[in-house]
């Protein structure tokens, strides 16, 4: 269902309540999934394919109880489209899909091709024209914290806090962001990460304010990781609704550049901040003061806000094997990686 109304009050008014009816639903479920992680998913899906298959490993990963995805940093109609049509193919119009703030980022991206005849009225599920209020409304009616998995530079959340400050005592953020002691391919030098650079002034007020709690995982480790050989093989293999949908969407993206979707993976960034927002056991983690500059790079500051950072990685090629399985349906990786 598609809300459209000319007054802003009315629409906030009938998001809420859907948002609470949704939120509702999940309260009166069964103990099991009482005790899943509500989940909002803020991306800019439709420019690095590494988002789509973040939502796929959100989709499938039991602990984590997805609510509303919102899309960030303008392209406001491509990015829900896709976001629509993706949940869709993969059964979970459950799912509400949030239109994002309008920045001066606009038109379409590389999976265009994707959502050429799909039209956002037919999406079975819930379609939130303000997505910004539909986040802040799934926050604030939950009966527990939410968080909050940001895979995208940070104008929705900085317009969020704008809107209701509230929201941060009641969330714990997860994010791709940053760039702390290695820069891009593992590089010595830091670089001005691009969810961060993209839109500073919202990443600084993002990083400074009062969440629950901030978990982010830097360049450092989602930086380097990837996937090929006989691990991609057999994700590229698989007949796993949530892996085709990822593969479709990674083979249109794989023409407009230069990557080879039929052998090897690009470097699956967004991925990672998902598998924290489930546990950080294959991580370093470290508890750092981070700020972000005015030019966009993100240092440690002993006046800064504390935060969690995955800093290095303990295991890499468990983290790949486990997103593999994750991905493709095997039940090996069904349960989350804790050890007992």
């Amino acid at each position: 269902m598609k809300i459209t109304c000319p007054c802003v009050t009315v629409s906030r008014l009938l998001t809420a309540l859907m948002v609470v009816c949704l939120v509702g639903r999940a309260v009166a479920a069964p103990s099991a999934a009482s005790r899943r992680i509500p989940v909002i998913l803020d991306t800019d899906i439709g420019d690095d394919i590494d988002d789509s298959w973040a939502l796929g490993l959100l989709l499938k990963s039991p602990e984590l109880d997805l609510k509303l995805v919102v899309g960030d940093y303008g392209r406001t109609e491509y990015r829900a489209k896709l976001l629509a049509k993706f949940l869709e193919k993969c059964g979970r119009t459950d799912v509400g899909v949030g239109v994002g703030l309008k920045t001066s980022v606009e038109g379409e991206g590389q999976i265009a091709g994707w959502v050429k005849d799909y039209r956002l009225e037919q999406y079975p599920g819930h379609v939130y024209q303000d997505g910004i209020q539909a986040l802040i409304d799934t926050v604030m009616h939950s009966r527990g914290p939410v968080t909050v998995i940001c895979l995208a530079p940070m104008p929705n959340l900085a317009a969020a806090l704008e809107r209701e400050s509230g929201i941060a005592r009641r969330v714990n953020l997860v994010s791709m962001a940053g760039s702390v002691r290695l820069g891009y391919g593992g590089s010595k030098a830091i670089s001005e990460e691009w969810n961060v650079k993209a839109d500073v002034k919202a990443a600084q007020r993002v990083f400074s304010a009062p969440w629950k709690s901030v978990t982010i995982t830097p360049l450092d480790t989602c930086g380097i990781v990837s996937l090929g050989g006989e691990l991609y093989q057999r994700f590229v293999n698989s007949h796993d609704p949530v892996a085709e949908t990822v593969l479709d969407n990674y083979r249109i993206w794989a023409k407009q550049g230069n990557a080879d979707a039929e052998h090897q993976s690009t470097t699956l960034f967004d991925t990672v901040a998902v598998y924290l927002a489930i546990q950080h056991n294959l991580c370093e983690m470290e508890r750092l003061k981070i700020r972000v500059t005015d030019t966009g790079l993100t240092v440690i500051d002993p006046d800064a806000k504390p935060m969690s950072v995955a800093t290095a990685w303990k295991d890499m090629k468990a983290y790949q094997e486990f997103l593999v399985r994750r991905l493709t349906g095997d039940e090996r990786g069904a349960a989350g990686l804790r050890k007992e």
